[in-house]
């Protein structure tokens, strides 16, 4: 079992260098209201952190399998709890300036919006993201360093698209984070959640 402590605030001094997938040629800085203007008309979604604007990846057919999939059965297990789960069109931002857009993202209780922004979740308790080759290293690094400043999250689940493996990364304010891995099911434990394991993700 690895361990890993949920990041104290990000200092503002100190910027992450960007890990993520495709990154605009035009190296000048936009405004955050620049960057939803051009979410607006873009043909693809593009991520947005410090300053930056960046391209994401697109996904394969196997990978839409698989959230097509969560989708169909995390949904109907937390209907009755109080929950809801989103798409990949639902946008989440996190404290730390990334504005991104998760596989899939749980929300128990009220949805809490950018003022303005219908689009832009703050308080999701659940994020999934499915892996690629091309997002991996992001998805486990950076990415999930300022997902984990997001004070409501307390599961993040990654999932691989070419083997049945699942693992799930729990979160709590003052414990460490507790590594689950799970081969050919996939369980969500985290308290105001149901129970869900020994299901299919992928289609063979």
């Amino acid at each position: 079992m690895a361990v890993i402590r949920r990041r104290a605030q990000q200092d503002p001094e100190r910027k992450l260098e960007y890990e993520g997938a495709v990154k605009r040629e035009s190296q000048r800085r936009y405004s955050l209201d620049e960057y939803f203007a051009v979410e607006e008309t873009s043909q693809v979604k593009n991520e947005y952190y410090d300053g930056q604007i960046f391209a994401m990846a697109g996904a394969s057919l196997q990978h839409n399998r698989i959230t097509a999939n969560l989708l169909s059965f995390i949904g109907p297990a937390l209907r009755d709890r109080g929950c809801e789960v989103f798409g990949s069109d639902f946008r989440v931002q996190a404290p730390g300036g990334l504005f991104t857009y998760p596989d899939l993202s749980v929300v128990c209780g009220e949805p809490l919006l950018i003022q303005g922004r219908p689009d832009t979740l703050t308080n999701p308790i659940v994020l999934v993201e499915v892996l690629s080759d091309a997002t991996r290293e992001y998805d486990r690094g950076q990415k999930f360093t300022l997902y984990k400043e997001i004070p409501a999250l307390r599961e993040y689940v990654l999932v691989e698209q070419d083997q049945v493996l699942v693992e799930t990364f729990r979160l709590t304010p003052m414990e460490p984070v507790n590594i689950s891995r799970f081969i050919g099911g996939f369980k969500l434990s985290t308290a105001p959640l149901a129970t869900i394991e020994d299901r299919s993700l992928a289609v063979p």
